[in-house]
């Protein structure tokens, strides 16, 4: 049994650098002895927390201890920070967005491949359970066949933060919250996009995006509808799929939802016209009782190892990584065509 302990350095001791420790805690065989931020307070805080705080990025670079590398800065350094930790043989894993541009990505992964050290990106909503019971709805076929999706977060607190306000940081909702719903868009099909459309708001006033709209289209026919918005005071539900045989809707983080599918085992029932403002509809009623099923949303399993165990097994040979960096690539090269159809107010027809 391998009982060697990985140590670990966070670089960028903010929200996320402290909430990594958190997720290292509970991990055997990886710890965290260090941190190091460039503000003189979170250094403080780290060392207060317990952490050795190192006075330098070459010191923590230069210490023979330290095996990996979490970084947790804002978007632009990212590049540069994890370069740098790959020469000097350290593991990394980096906060989303990894990079602004897909180039820059390829450039990471060049770097690792060369000095055979092990990188990833911390995509931890693929362990959501809305997003796990997504996954297993469409695997188990519960609708039939899926033919469209719409993924949403929307809140009404603005652009969080500062450095998230701005262009040059790599700020802004779709590289901060849309690089998550498009992971989990691209996980939930094998088919490649065929069309990308998009809106961006600047509703706030700010110089990088409050949110987005787009809608995308993929070879096998499956539309779906990716949102982020942080001007809504009412929101909209977090997941809502339809199917052949079905739909599908869980409204918010607590999970609440129900699944409505056809009664195979009844025959088809005309719906009764309903009164609809000022005239009846018959297309437009809901079908029967006894022509349907309702399921509630059902909490799932939990994952066989979290993203952390799966990190020290993928240093080990043992598993390979989960967050795969032609997956992380795949998403990068979406968000820049979502730029562009954006920028152009057009439809690109592109094979991603």
């Amino acid at each position: 049994m391998n009982d060697r302990t990985y140590n670990v350095v966070i670089v960028g001791y903010g929200g996320m650098g402290s909430y990594h420790c958190k997720l290292i805690e509970p991990v055997q065989q990886i710890s965290v002895i260090g941190i190091y931020d460039i503000i003189d307070y979170r250094m403080e805080l780290g060392m207060a927390d317990g952490y050795k705080a190192y006075p330098s990025l070459d010191a923590v670079l230069a210490d023979d201890l330290v095996d990996v590398i979490v970084i947790a800065t804002p978007n632009d350094v990212h590049k540069e920070i994890a370069i740098k930790a790959l020469q000097a043989g350290k593991h990394v894993i980096c906060e989303k967005p990894v990079t602004i541009t897909s180039t820059d990505f390829l450039d990471i992964v060049e770097v690792a491949e060369k000095e055979n050290r092990v990188f990833t990106v911390h995509q931890n909503r693929r362990w959501d359970e809305d997003f796990r019971i997504i996954q297993k709805i469409i695997e188990g076929r519960t609708m039939g066949e899926l033919f469209h999706l719409e993924s949403r977060v929307q809140g009404a607190n603005g652009i969080p933060g500062d450095w998230r306000q701005l262009k040059n940081y790599g700020g802004g909702m779709l590289l901060d919250w849309g690089v998550h719903l498009l992971d989990q868009l691209l996980l939930i099909t094998d088919s490649q996009i065929e069309s990308v459309a998009a809106t961006l708001s600047y509703i706030l006033g700010t110089e990088v995006d409050d949110g987005f709209t787009t809608y995308i289209t993929f070879k096998d026919g499956l539309t779906a509808l990716i949102e982020v918005g942080t001007t809504n005071y009412v929101k909209l539900p977090r997941w809502y799929l339809k199917g052949t045989e079905g739909t599908a809707v869980i409204r918010d983080w607590d999970l609440s939802g129900e699944i409505i599918t056809r009664n195979r085992n009844v025959p088809h029932i005309e719906p009764k016209p309903i009164q609809a403002g000022q005239g009846l509809t018959k297309t437009m009623a809901p079908p029967s009782e006894e022509s349907t099923l309702k399921f509630a949303i059902e909490r799932p399993e939990l994952e066989s190892q979290s993203f952390y165990e799966n990190f020290v097994s993928a240093i080990e040979g043992k598993s390979e990584l989960a967050i795969k960096n032609k997956e992380v690539h795949r998403v990068l090269v979406l968000i820049e065509t979502i730029f562009e159809a954006a920028a152009t107010k057009s439809v690109i027809q592109r094979s991603i």
